[in-house]
């Protein structure tokens, strides 16, 4: 995909397709990252909010017991 930087004053903007804004949930306050090959734009998503990548792994360093979770089978409910 292709961009074109705009003028915005004496800055320069870059204009984002709707959808990718949707698709990644991006509001008007961004994340840039300086990586070797360019730049990575990031949503600005409040420190102490979990992605769901990071859930899964923070979820599986616990030690909970699931073990009563068997008994949904039980209930009468069929899956």
């Amino acid at each position: 995909m292709q961009a074109k930087l705009i003028n915005i004053g004496n800055s320069k903007g870059l204009r984002i397709p709707k959808n990718l804004i949707r698709k990644y949930h991006l509001q008007p306050r961004l994340n840039l990252e300086e990586m070797e090959n360019g730049i990575l734009i990031k949503a600005d998503r409040p420190k102490n909010k979990l992605s769901w990548e990071e859930t899964f792994r923070e979820m599986s360093k616990s030690d909970e017991n699931w073990s009563e979770w068997d008994i949904v089978t039980d209930d009468g409910i069929e899956i």
